[in-house]
């Protein structure tokens, strides 16, 4: 290959262009960066079956038919706080939908709804549960499951069936007890 003869004004050009230039010192780079990235905590594992009270199963519950009402307040709250509940008064902040799936699979959605609503401040939510028309003998199971969990769930304070327009006696709206970083702490004098 010929060796290019570059004429003075491109050899000026090129030195424009480029501008000043050092020779380096060294021909050894670093490959590793001398700051370590920071830490981070590993995201803690978190058991939602921890959160289910066994001592409720001992309580005899009545299993409940397909029009049947749901109805539960946990000891030491008012009935005012029941009918706030039913009249929507606490307003709703998420809704979960499992009519339709396994007795299993909607436990696991309800404990993780239900945890995720805790640590999001969530106060009343809105359960799907459906109605159970093609349960046998007239006993929704899911229904019955849902009425059980609920009242095993040391952050449920209080639950009832919908009105009709959310759902009837096919969902629930449940009063959820607020986490301990959302309670209002009196500010300190200084």
């Amino acid at each position: 290959m010929a060796k290019k003869i570059l004429t003075p004004e491109d050899s000026d050009l090129f030195h424009q262009t480029v501008g000043k230039v050092h020779s380096v010192k060294t021909d050894k780079v670093l490959l590793t960066p001398t700051d370590k990235p920071k830490p981070y905590p590993k995201p803690a594992v978190i058991n939602v079956n921890g959160h289910l009270i066994d001592s409720v199963t001992a309580l005899p519950i009545e299993k409940v038919g397909i029009e049947d009402s749901l109805s539960f307040l946990n000891t030491g709250l008012q009935h005012k706080v029941l009918k706030k509940l039913r009249t929507g008064f606490f307003g709703l902040d998420a809704d979960i939908d499992l009519h339709g799936l396994s007795s299993d699979e909607a436990k696991r959605q309800l404990l993780n709804f239900l945890h995720r609503c805790v640590e999001d401040g969530c106060r009343c939510v809105h359960i799907v549960h459906g109605k159970g028309h093609r349960s046998p003998d007239q006993h929704p199971i899911l229904k019955n499951n849902i009425n059980l969990w609920l009242r095993q769930h040391k952050d449920v304070q209080a639950f009832c069936s919908a009105s009709p327009k959310d759902g009837g006696t096919g969902a629930v709206f449940v009063l959820l007890q607020l986490s301990e970083k959302y309670s209002y702490q009196e500010p300190m004098d200084k």
